[in-house]
């Protein structure tokens, strides 16, 4: 079905299945705000609270802070800290990815928030989680995959683990499983009527990730060796080979009838019209790669185009938007003139929608302090216990 999405700068009216709940993301970065902007598509009005101070905030171009307003809060001091406390009677979720034990010194911790509202979900986004002998050092994506072998199996043979970005851990393993999780706790503690804290590690959710790969170590069916499976190039027909153009054309032709159609369309000899032995993969490889070498990616493209081949051109991130498949499903939209993903997934009845563009630091201060219905906002605010830091452009 067609992206049904919100592109206008002012704000959007709400939509989405999460409409009405209301949930306090404690600003950090990478997975913390990314899961943020997950439940802000799907219609939640999530408040991210900033520390007070200059703007950092890169403005429109800051899509990861998407779609949710700005408090400035400074949680050194005892007031603000009261504020936010306020804040929590009235929420449903929090989200916080701190260091173990940092919320807890600055006094909005679990045990904090919970004594004033008994129903709230905590979440709590860290890499190595909040227990265990590693639980206070730093780190990163890349670290934390490392841990868990999730990296080992990312790459080619007899090559260095290739390094997937920070998709596979910080929002794969990281953002995606905290959404889950806080979700679920949500849906019990309405059945319940209490909270709970949602523990969301990096290191956890990467593990769980390579779930199937264990699976298939166990029964014989994979090799704790990279580039040597079915799924990570140790096969001819599951890699990715390049054009004449400098270009590059992916093949996933593992079922028999698509790897038929694959060779048929390739034009590869009859001898491997059937599957060679692994002692003919090298000559399969060369041949393919041979054939791939010899037209363009557009024309590989058009060949292989509405076809089961299971064969996909390798898109740069400027040109994944004017894809045909991509552009008719609105898979990215425009928002403040920011080209940007739009929100996923699709509901056909409370369709998803970036509710507004980043929010600059403190800028929703007075806003969300009136809405959420704390008394005295503007005293709050006159008194500098809340700061409303970000003062719009004018022009003359």
């Amino acid at each position: 079905m067609p992206q049904q999405v919100h592109t206008s700068d002012q704000p959007a009216p709400a939509a989405g299945p999460l409409t009405g709940l209301k949930v306090l993301e404690l600003g950090g970065i990478g997975p913390g705000p990314f899961a943020a902007m997950l439940l802000s598509d799907m219609g939640a009005d999530v408040v991210r609270v900033d520390r007070p101070g200059p703007d950092s905030q890169l403005g429109a171009t800051d899509v990861l802070q998407r779609g949710r307003r700005s408090v400035a809060l400074d949680l050194r001091r005892e007031e603000s800290v009261a504020v936010l406390l306020d804040l929590v009677e009235r929420a449903d979720i929090v989200i916080e990815g701190y260091r173990p034990g940092v919320a807890e010194r600055l006094g909005v911790g679990p045990e904090d928030c919970l004594a004033r509202n008994p129903q709230i979900v905590y979440g709590r986004m860290t890499g190595w989680g909040q227990s265990g002998p590693w639980a206070q050092m730093a780190g990163h994506d890349i670290n934390y995959v490392a841990l868990t072998g999730a990296l080992h199996a990312v790459g080619r043979a007899g090559e260095p683990p290739a390094v997937p970005v920070n998709m596979l851990g910080d929002f794969g393993a990281g953002s995606t499983y905290l959404v889950m999780g806080v979700l679920a706790a949500l849906w019990e503690s309405r059945h319940s009527g209490r909270g709970q804290v949602v523990d969301a590690a990096i290191v956890d959710g990467a593990a769980s990730l390579t779930t199937m790969l264990h699976g298939m170590l166990h029964a014989g069916s994979w090799k704790d060796e990279r580039g040597v499976n079915l799924l990570d190039t140790g096969r001819p027909w599951y890699d990715v080979y390049e054009t004449s153009d400098g270009g590059w054309m992916t093949v996933g032709a593992l079922e028999s009838k698509f790897y038929a159609q694959f060779v048929d369309l390739l034009g590869l000899p009859a001898q491997f019209t059937r599957r060679p032995k692994a002692e003919g993969w090298a000559e399969l490889r060369k041949h393919i790669a041979d054939r791939f070498l010899s037209r363009t990616r557009a024309e590989w493209t058009a060949v292989f185009e509405h076809t089961d081949a299971c064969v996909a051109p390798v898109l740069t991130l400027g040109e994944a938007a004017d894809h045909p498949q991509l552009r008719d499903r609105q898979t990215f939209v425009d928002i403040a003139g920011v080209r940007q993903p739009a929100p996923a997934p699709r509901f056909d009845r409370t369709p998803s929608a970036v509710q507004r563009p980043p929010a600059r630091l403190g800028e929703h201060t007075l806003e969300v302090l009136t809405d959420w219905g704390l008394a005295s906002a503007e005293a709050l605010i006159a008194d500098g216990i809340a700061g409303n830091t970000y003062q719009p452009a004018t022009t003359s």
